[in-house]
């Protein structure tokens, strides 16, 4: 089945206690593309400026299931740009910058061969461009969207309008937290559920993550990884991962409760690849049987006997 993502495409320069990569590819739907890529085909809708390097071109080009068709260069703009260090145990991060570039400007188009898309996934960016965005996939039959703390502060009201219009929300624990003003991960992500979508996953870093779904509770641990170099792009890694084997599950109901709560193994498992690594580094020496048998491990982790 059809998945496509929007989001954005950046330049990242991350601090960590294992060291630092300068101008490194980044960006939410770059690490999305990537990792739902291992499942299937995956069309990506992004911009960016004419400083995009071509060095970040030719790591986007390695991963051959990406289709490129919706990235859009902008040869007078800037790309999106994020400076970030980790403190301590990399639970927490300090923004060192952040530069909008063609974030500032109209959001990209959807180029016409990509409408017919029935898996639609809405990476991180302003919920008023995620419902355009949304609007123009009239044929869905899955939408799931990301969302993070300035839009549930700045944009509440297109927020609540785009959880009314889609099949599931993927969000971090203090988001769930900020949106509902419950501190409780359980009873924040049911209460989520009364404003529109089908199921909310709650993602919280190294303890995994929580899915509440209309028909049951489901909570997935974190695949146990030896060190960890660089959490820039977990989430949206996760979130492509489960999205991934959604879209390739192609059944009638791909939304159901059992459906769900496999993908979020898939999506645990491609995030922990993305961790050993700087940037897209992890994904890109990643092979699908490498995939497959770290999956298979954390499956047999989880078997009660």
């Amino acid at each position: 089945m059809s998945l496509i993502v929007t989001g954005t495409i950046g330049i990242d320069s991350i601090y960590t206690p294992q060291g630092h990569a300068e101008g490194v590819l980044g960006g939410s739907c770059t690490y999305f593309a990537a990792a739902a890529s291992f499942y299937g085909p995956v069309r990506l809708v992004a911009a960016v400026g004419g400083d995009w390097p071509d060095s970040h071109r030719a790591v986007l080009e390695r991963f051959a299931n990406v289709d490129r068709t919706g990235l859009e260069v902008r040869p007078a703009s800037k790309t999106f740009a994020w400076g970030g260090k980790y403190l301590g145990g990399m639970n927490s991060r300090e923004t060192l910058y952040t530069e909008l570039g063609v974030l500032a400007e109209p959001p990209p188009k959807v180029p016409d061969r990509f409408k017919d898309s029935r898996t639609v996934f809405l990476a991180n960016t302003h919920p008023a461009v995620q419902l355009e965005l949304l609007e123009q996939f009239p044929g869905r039959t899955l939408a799931v969207a990301d969302t993070m703390d300035l839009w549930i502060k700045t944009a509440r009201e297109p927020l609540g309008a785009l959880l009314k219009k889609v099949d599931g929300l993927v969000l971090n624990f203090d988001e769930a937290e900020l949106l509902t003003g419950r501190a409780n991960t359980v009873s924040a992500a049911r209460r989520l559920l009364d404003l529109g979508p089908r199921f909310v996953v709650v993602k919280k870093g190294e303890h995994g993550c929580i899915m509440a779904h209309r028909d049951g509770l489901a909570a997935m641990p974190a695949y146990p990884v030896e060190e960890v170099v660089d959490p820039t792009g977990a989430g949206d890694s996760f979130a492509g991962g489960l999205m991934g084997h959604l879209a390739a599950a192609a059944g009638n109901d791909i939304g159901s409760f059992e459906t769900v709560r496999r993908a979020l193994a898939h999506g645990t498992v491609a995030a922990s690849f993305t961790i050993e690594a700087f940037s897209l580094d992890g994904l890109a020496r990643l092979t699908r049987e490498e995939l497959d048998a770290r999956f298979r491990t954390f499956a047999e982790m989880m078997r009660l006997r």
